[in-house]
């Protein structure tokens, strides 16, 4: 697939979303056609022309690569809950889960914020099993002191997700943390300039696998061969053409021991297609863009301008 393939099939579409997530209430992703269908082009708009390169790879590689391994035809799914503070809102996202078994929850802001909303999920999901998302937002002394809390109020949660930014620190906590609690890896290994040269022995427990930022599937698996830990499978807020490249890395995978939050779709009002969660799962299967949702939500003109010329610096970086 060449550059004016992408081009020529090029749309970009202003996804409006439940609540503000990642500071935003818009999603902007940009779909093209290949031979085996469609791709998904949506790194965020801050990203730079090195970093969104790794996506355009992805996308390309949705769009041209017709069979992947597959050892699961479903995918059980985590909920993904925003830093809100409205009862209403947590208990509507959380039904919108059918069957979901863990919650993820973003957290890293305001520590009393935090709990009270770990404690609205904990209400409206009593059986539920509990992971926070930081962001890498804390420094090590306050991680120690907010996953101690966190961990005395709340009782026992799966992980805590990228509590610190930097590979270091990571290791820092690890070596001082008291409670029994896992910590899990995203933007240590996704935003790293080469993940095969990272140790993160003595580091992190479990390891997050985000198909468009690692390049595609098969650089994803290799990272995950590399490395060897229990993985993760998620979401970079993707529409739900991008979420189905994501499901079929998480199907690649040959052991999966965790729920994967491939469920993201949840936070959108209207998507460009539909993966229905069922049981706490969602199937494995291939998505076309819907023809009218793709023109009832098509960006104006100067946007999809915008996005061609960021493709073409991104086809440059990728040589």
């Amino acid at each position: 697939m060449d550059l004016n393939q992408i081009l020529e099939t090029l749309r970009v579409a202003q996804l409006p979303m439940r609540s503000k997530f990642r500071g935003i209430t818009t999603r902007e992703v940009a779909l093209f056609e290949g031979p085996a269908g469609w791709g998904e082009f949506s790194p965020f708009l801050e990203y730079d022309d090195i970093e969104s390169a790794n996506w355009l790879k992805s996308a390309v590689e949705a769009a041209t690569v017709y069979n992947f391994p597959s050892f699961r035809s479903s995918i059980k799914i985590n909920g993904t809950i925003p830093a809100t503070d409205s009862a209403e809102e947590i208990e509507r996202l959380i039904v919108s889960y059918p069957g979901a078994e863990v919650f993820k929850v973003k957290v890293g802001t305001n520590t009393d914020s935090d709990l009270a909303r770990l404690k609205l999920v904990k209400k409206f999901a009593p059986a539920a099993k509990l992971r926070i998302d930081v962001n890498g937002s804390w420094s090590v002394d306050e991680a120690l002191q907010n996953i101690e809390r966190i961990y005395s109020e709340i009782g026992e949660f799966e992980y805590v997700e990228q509590p610190v930014s930097d590979l270091d620190s990571l290791k820092r906590l690890k070596e001082r943390l008291k409670v029994n609690v896992k910590i899990a890896g995203d933007e240590v290994i996704r935003k790293a300039s080469d993940p095969f040269s990272m140790n993160l022995d003595g580091a992190v427990d479990i390891l997050m696998l985000k198909v468009a930022p690692l390049a595609g599937i098969k650089r994803s698996l290799a990272i995950a061969e590399h490395h060897n830990l229990p993985m993760v499978v998620s979401s970079a807020l993707e529409s739900a053409v991008g979420m189905s490249h994501g499901l079929r890395l998480a199907a690649a995978l040959p052991k999966l021991d965790y729920a994967c939050g491939l469920a993201t779709g949840s936070l959108f009002t209207s998507d460009l297609a539909t993966h229905e969660i069922r049981d706490g799962a969602i199937s494995l299967t291939s998505q076309t863009p819907n023809l009218e949702a793709l023109a009832r939500f098509a960006a104006p003109p100067e946007r999809l301008e915008w996005w061609r010329e960021r493709i073409k610096r991104c086809w440059e970086v990728l040589g």
